[in-house]
């Protein structure tokens, strides 16, 4: 199994967070998202993953070869695949609750706000570094306060997003907040938050995929 990754990617921590949790020996094979102006526009790349976007999961098994896509998508194959440590709980509505969390940040917060739209706003619109900034931390301060009302609210919250044992949910949550913190959004009324950011970087899995800690790491 290989996983082709950039150390900041936020969806490419969510993966390595999860592969750590369920102990899934995977080879990383880094894609630079900046350098000659993005390693995932290659034609080698591109024949991978015609995104062009990063993380993409390749599982050889029996002679074939298969190439997933999407992090919430590589999140349910592995989920599927190798249901030791479950990232998802029994119950259907339980699930469903951890799903939307999970998609709340993947297909709310994350795009608007990743490399490419913040490279497009500058390119197309002379979009200042602090104004992209600014853009930055509306939207991801504005979906990080309904997750954080969620929580709070939702009564299936425990140590961790579900209960008490990290999940799904918190392989997105925890590099969302990585992002957040990296462009000093203010998270001060987002105590439950903050509290499972805590925990879930006390545990190996967690600490082994943050950013820092990935060989690529610059």
């Amino acid at each position: 199994m290989q996983l082709y990754s950039y150390f900041r990617s936020s969806a490419s921590y969510r993966v390595r967070i999860a592969l750590n949790l369920k102990g899934i020996e995977c080879e990383q094979l880094p894609v630079h998202l900046v350098k000659d102006g993005g390693e995932q526009f290659s034609e080698q790349y591109r024949t991978i993953n015609p995104e062009a976007l990063v993380p993409a999961l390749v599982d050889s098994e029996n002679g074939d070869e298969h190439v997933i896509s999407q992090s919430l998508a590589i999140l349910e194959y592995l989920e599927e695949k190798y249901p030791q440590f479950a990232l998802l709980p029994m119950d259907s509505a339980d699930r469903a609750y951890v799903r939307a969390l999970s998609l709340s940040i993947a297909c709310d917060i994350h795009p608007v706000n990743n490399l490419r739209v913040l490279k497009y706003l500058s390119a197309n619109f002379a979009a200042t570094d602090e104004q992209k900034n600014a853009w930055y931390r509306h939207w991801c301060e504005l979906g990080l306060s309904a997750i954080e009302q969620r929580l709070a609210q939702g009564g299936r919250s425990g140590n961790f997003c579900f209960g008490d044992r990290p999940g799904m949910a918190d392989c997105c949550l925890i590099p969302q907040v990585y992002n957040a913190q990296r462009f000093k959004c203010d998270l001060s009324a987002m105590p439950k938050i903050l509290e499972i950011n805590e925990r879930c970087l006390a545990l190996d899995a967690f600490d082994r995929a943050a950013p820092g800690n990935q060989a690529d790491a610059e």
